[in-house]
């Protein structure tokens, strides 16, 4: 009898998987008649000067004692770098904060149980000037299939009903974060969303598929419908030119910039922003990219 090896794995790590995805791509020269690129951007209405931005982080503060002030460094930072800026869970007087920098901030909010909460919230997104506003659609579950509590506060189990309820209550754009395969992207669609987020959530659960990896299916199924965004792993230029030429609207940058906001504050957060776009400015000249318009994923190949 042959004998057969077994492969024995410990569970993967999403970010693991989807650090080694990102590194598998490579990227081909196209400098015949290329140009100076620009990096300007537009999204809802509002001019930009990077589709690199920051992503919707929670609890700085909380996790990091150190930087009582970072929710509202990293709102500065975006907005001295020129780029959208988004906030995840918290509280409407936080918002309120960041509203009050003046930066345009997209607000992602978690699917409470309490219902009410999610419609107060979405009203002080609206009366602060929100960009837009959306839900953060992977906290429903925990790893054992029920409820998730997040921050001591019960989750709740949203349908496309429910989801379509939230888009059809406000007049701001309406973003579902935590889409990762073609067929949650088509429901989006379906109920009227006018956003979503390509994201496994810094990797919840093992084995997820790279944000990237699914990316350009999503666009050929909902990318005439609505903006497609990337989060997880986004930490340099190229990243972030691999995920356009995919098709992406824009990214996210968020734990990568944490260390940033300890470092030097809002202008840590802008310089960084900055580097980023100036990085994928260079890849953009040296593959023919003149333009956001004018990303070509046939430029991507697979190590």
């Amino acid at each position: 009898m042959e004998d057969r090896k077994v492969l024995v794995m410990n569970p993967a790590s999403s970010k693991e998987v989807t650090r080694a995805y990102f590194d598998s791509l490579l990227v081909e020269e196209r400098l015949m008649d290329s140009g100076v690129p620009v990096t300007d951007f537009e999204l809802y209405g509002r001019k930009f000067k990077t589709p690199i931005m920051t992503a919707a982080l929670s609890h700085i503060g909380t996790f990091n004692p150190d930087m009582p002030s970072g929710m509202i460094q990293y709102a500065q930072g975006a907005g001295m770098a020129g780029a959208v800026h988004w906030i995840g869970m918290g509280s409407d007087e936080e918002f309120e904060s960041v509203a009050a920098t003046g930066v345009p901030t997209i607000r992602i909010i978690k699917p409470y149980a309490d219902e009410e909460k999610i419609y107060e919230q979405i009203r002080c997104a609206e009366k602060n000037g929100a960009l837009a506003v959306g839900m953060d659609i992977d906290h429903m579950f925990d790893l054992k299939g029920e409820q998730d509590v997040c921050m001591g506060e019960l989750m709740g189990i949203k349908s496309s009903v429910d989801l379509k309820r939230y888009v059809d209550c406000t007049e701001l754009p309406f973003i579902i974060k935590g889409v990762l395969s073609v067929h949650d992207a088509i429901k989006c669609a379906e109920i009227g969303v006018r956003g979503i987020v390509v994201s496994h959530h810094g990797g919840r659960l093992n084995y997820a598929v790279p944000p990237l990896y699914v990316l350009p299916d999503i666009v050929k199924a909902v990318g005439d419908k609505m903006p497609i965004f990337v989060d997880c792993g986004i930490s340099s230029g190229m990243d972030a030119y691999k995920a356009l030429a995919l098709g992406a609207t824009a990214v996210s940058v968020g734990l990568h910039l944490i260390p940033r906001i300890r470092q030097g504050g809002a202008l840590g957060v802008a310089e960084r922003i900055q580097e980023m776009t100036e990085e994928m400015k260079g890849i953009m000249a040296y593959t023919g990219v003149k333009s956001l318009k004018e990303f070509d994923e046939s430029v991507i190949h697979r190590l």
